[in-house]
């Protein structure tokens, strides 16, 4: 157990009782209107005398705004916090050797399918803040940045930063030009792409990559598919092959029969770019980090959700959570902790989707007017409503490759799905147990 300076005795007690990871003391009061009503109160905490923080996160615009942050902090709490670029996909597991070195960023950007590694290997603290920000954030953003402690209970351990998700891409000129408005069910998608591809001879209407998992349990998940139980916490429950999930690779193999009739290794995301950026295709499911890419290219394109699937239910795309996580080894807890609280301010929020156009993670800067009007961005905030966070858990690092090998096998071989899907999940349950061993 990590000891906190600057605390008091009493305060110290605290920490030690009720929140072992915590810069502070946290504890539940009755509320003085009702006394069955619970609520949460944390003591104030303070910068540690002389604190000085490194932080770490990415270059180019995401780098400008954590400088911003920095500079921001340093006028409020006078603690100076020097900015290196470390992107967030390297900073947890350069934390793993910087970390107990005493070399690490108090305070790093990480993605939040790292969530589940990094608790396991006490490389973070949890949210002291944490009833606030259920209050405040995005209920799947604060799912994201959660994991269970070594008791069985879910905590918040990360301060949402941004959350994005895939939908559906279109092709505005090309749309006019067939006299069709963005398709609201996949089937009016699939009749649409069939149309269009009559007459078009070497262009398509939607192009998928087969083996894409990530892309694929857009599907799976709204025909009532799901990865692990409770949640995505349970590996020992996996439902990737039950009859949702079979139903969902059935409609895979629908896509592949009417409207795309390639094999995989010929639907890399590179050819489906190429046919989009070149108007050869009508429809892409993508994210916003295609957007500079399109815009480059000057194509007159539109977002909207992705369309409603054969069972009349909205798809479920994975939605990914970029957030601030405090180092367990800082030296400067308390500082770093109010260094992550503040970045995740509405203000700061704010400032970072003006200067980075990524979506802030809570429903009250969703509304706001400046995102709205944003056709782009309001347009994945749309399908962020359908969206599922990507499981955090460790044992989700045995998923993608196994149902990868799955889909291929259904879409290259015409394996029937249910066999496909079964052997994928046997691999998935052999894998999560080595790595249990």
């Amino acid at each position: 157990m990590k000891k906190l300076v600057n605390l008091s005795v009493i305060a110290i007690l605290i920490f030690v009782l009720s929140a072992c990871s915590k810069p502070g003391g946290q504890q539940s009061t009755s509320s003085p209107d009702n006394s069955n009503t619970k609520t949460s109160t944390v003591e104030e905490i303070k910068p540690e005398k002389g604190a000085q923080l490194l932080l770490w996160d990415n270059d180019d615009s995401e780098g400008e705004w954590a400088k911003y942050v920095a500079e921001k902090f340093r006028e409020k709490y006078d603690v100076p916090v020097k900015v290196e670029v470390v992107s967030h996909t390297d900073a947890p597991g350069k934390l793993q050797t910087d970390g107990p070195a005493g070399l690490g960023a108090d305070v790093f950007s990480a993605a939040s399918d790292h969530v589940g590694a990094m608790n396991t290997a006490g490389l973070i603290y949890d949210n002291y803040y944490a009833e606030e920000y259920k209050a405040r954030f995005l209920e799947g953003a604060i799912s994201a940045v959660s994991n269970k402690d070594t008791s069985g209970e879910s905590k918040v351990y990360g301060f949402p930063t941004s959350v994005e998700s895939v939908a559906l891409v279109y092709n505005k000129e090309l749309l006019d030009k067939m006299g069709f408005k963005p398709a609201k069910t996949m089937d009016e998608l699939i009749q649409q792409s069939k149309e269009f591809m009559a007459e078009n001879p070497g262009s398509y209407g939607l192009m998928i990559e087969p083996g894409n998992f990530y892309i694929n349990y857009a599907f799976l998940g709204g025909m009532g598919g799901y990865i692990f139980g409770e949640n995505n916490t349970d590996p020992s429950d996996v439902g990737l092959s039950n009859e949702g999930s079979v139903k969902a690779a059935d409609f895979v193999k629908k896509i592949r029969d009417e409207i795309l009739p390639l094999k995989k290794e010929d639907i890399t995301g590179d050819v489906v770019s190429s046919y989009f950026n070149e108007g050869k295709l009508l429809y892409n499911i993508t994210g916003p980090w295609a957007v500079n890419g399109l815009q480059e290219a000057g194509i007159n394109f539109g977002i909207t959700p992705i369309p409603t699937l054969p069972n009349g239910e909205e798809p479920t795309p994975f939605s990914g959570v970029k957030g601030y996580y405090v180092n367990a080894y800082s030296k400067y807890p308390q500082a770093a902790t109010l260094l992550a609280k503040f970045a995740t301010s509405d203000e700061m929020l704010m400032k970072r989707f003006e200067m980075t156009g990524q979506l802030p993670p809570t429903q009250k800067l969703l509304d706001d007017k400046k995102v709205k009007d944003d056709e782009v961005n309001a347009a994945f905030a749309l399908q962020v409503a359908t969206a599922v966070p990507m499981p955090n858990i460790t044992e989700m690092q045995s998923v993608w490759s196994s149902m990868e090998m799955a889909f291929t096998s259904i879409w290259n071989n015409d394996t029937d799905s249910k066999e496909a899907l079964d052997k994928g999940v046997q691999q998935i349950k052999q894998s999560i147990a080595s790595q249990t061993k």
